[in-house]
This record gives structure tokens, sequence and C-alpha cells, in this order.
């Protein structure tokens, strides 16, 4: 079965709404991550920064693994 993809103006209002909000989601939680590592000392990440660096391009799963488990708690 192939499902057509539909274009932007094809979208309803709700439809809109629900794909800018959960881009936009997906944009500020990938912000807050790089901006925590590139503020956090090398130290306090678990791993090389650079590899969390690329791995928080990994849409949802990337930041999400980056403040579970690639950050350093006391």
């Amino acid at each position: 079965m192939h499902l057509k993809q539909k274009k932007w103006r094809e979208l309803r209002r709700g439809q809109r709404v629900v794909v800018a909000t959960v881009g936009a989601a997906q944009v500020a939680l990938t912000a807050a991550a790089f901006r925590d590592l590139v503020k956090r000392p090398a130290e306090q990440v678990n791993g090389p920064k650079i590899a969390w660096c690329l791995a928080l391009l990994v849409n949802w799963v990337g930041p999400l693994a980056y403040f579970a488990k690639g950050r350093v708690t006391s």
C-alpha cells in the first residue's frame, strides 16, 4: 500500500499546527542539548564531545540520549 505524501498546503489547519509544534519542540530540544554540551566541561561529559555533537543531529534520539546518558551527574 502506497500513501501519497501531502504537500504543506494540502494539510488541514490542525495538521499544520501539530507538525509545526512537533518541529519546534524538536528544534528546541536539540538547541538545548547543544547549548549544554558546549558549556559543559569535557570532564562532565560521558564520552567525546564531538561524538555527542554528531549524535545530537539524529532527530529526537540524539538529544534525548545526551540528556539521559551523555552528562555526568554527581
